[in-house]
């Protein structure tokens, strides 16, 4: 059970520092489930350290940092059923691995290609949202819409602190509240919006706070503590299939990579704290907290990031193996009835990319 802290504003915490606070335990985790917990937090944090080095070289175009916004996504995923409806944000563009979709698939989704799109229905993960929170309306119209249908399933969306301050939240939390659709809104707490910090986006106290003005709980989680996250969202999982309506979790932390691979967050950012919060990453505390219970071995660990590398390794070759795109497709189904001048514009740009290519 996580530990409530009412000094950090009612903040809920598992995991302790190995020294002075102890750890606690959730109930229902195996240590199966652990090691699983930590298998997906080393795909993830792999996913993003490569793409960063993809991109540097050339291999990928602009990509959105996540580390340390691993046990985020980790811990709430993984409270889940397969069933369970997945809206990411650009910050949660691999979360889509933890339901198997190919990582060439989300690398070509950052290559530009048509190869990165998936059929949502495949995996239960819709398309990855880049504006700001307009995804949320569309993950309570559909937790609506499985509740109308008698499901079981419900949905999580996921956005950042920033998207609190959009009026897409505001419609799409209102929506899920008056119609008691079960939704989790997972908030990406990094007190960043690019380069606005929390305090000139808002002056409740905390995000969660916003909660009770659509009259849903709000649940504050030390962000970088994957089980406090896993615990966080499987009972606000419980709660919206007991038809309880949605929940509001606020995972707090602190952002310590740029906001992308073109942000230079050196012009507005405390690198002196930053680098304090990069010795509490996620992917340690929870590796630390295996070890201290004796679950996680040098042997095993290394075999786990051996092969999330091999994983990327063949990602990354089989998105490059893909042959170029038909350029057709940027002029397909964009009119029923597409002007004169498209193919035109399609013929000239044919014949600019087979000069480029001879």
């Amino acid at each position: 059970m996580a530990q409530v802290l009412p000094a950090e504003r009612d903040l809920r915490r598992v995991i302790g520092d190995g020294d002075a606070v102890p750890d606690g335990e959730v109930e229902g985790l195996t240590d199966h489930d652990l090691v699983e917990l930590y298998r997906s937090l080393i795909l993830l944090r792999t996913y993003d350290e490569r793409s960063v080095v993809y991109h540097r070289q050339g291999r990928i175009g602009t990509y959105a940092i996540f580390w340390n916004h691993e046990a985020i996504q980790v811990g709430s995923a993984y409270a889940l059923e397969q069933g369970d409806w997945i809206f990411p944000s650009y910050r949660e563009s691999a979360i889509g691995l933890l339901r198997g979709i190919p990582a060439s698939t989300v690398l070509s989704w950052w290559r530009g290609h048509p190869a990165g799109w998936w059929n949502p229905a495949d995996y239960n993960v819709a398309s990855i949202c880049v504006p700001v929170g307009t995804h949320v309306p569309h993950a309570a119209g559909l937790a609506w819409g499985k509740k109308l249908r008698g499901e079981r399933a419900c949905a999580i969306a996921y956005f950042g602190d920033g998207a609190t301050s959009e009026g897409a939240f505001h419609e799409g939390a209102n929506l899920a509240a008056v119609t008691g659709a079960p939704l989790v809104l997972l908030c990406n707490n990094n007190h960043w919006a690019i380069s606005t910090p929390l305090e000139a986006q808002t002056r409740a106290d905390t995000l969660a706070d916003k909660a009770a003005g659509y009259g849903i709980p709000g649940v504050r989680v030390d962000g970088l503590d994957v089980l406090a996250v896993f615990e966080a969202t499987r009972e606000a999982v419980e709660r919206a299939r007991a038809g309880g309506g949605p929940t509001f979790i606020e995972a707090v932390h602190y952002r310590v990579a740029p906001h992308a691979t073109a942000d230079d967050q050196k012009a507005y950012i405390d690198l002196e704290r930053v680098e304090q919060e990069r010795a509490r990453e996620c992917v340690g505390r929870f590796e630390g907290y295996l070890r201290r219970a004796g679950i996680l071995t040098d042997e095993m660990a290394e075999s786990i990031k051996t092969e999330a590398a091999d994983t990327l390794r063949e990602g990354i070759a089989a998105a490059e193996a893909e042959p170029s795109a038909d350029p057709g497709l940027l002029f397909e189904h964009a009119f029923a009835d597409p002007p004169a001048s498209f193919a035109r514009d399609l013929a000239e740009l044919r014949r600019i990319m087979g000069s480029d290519l001879g």
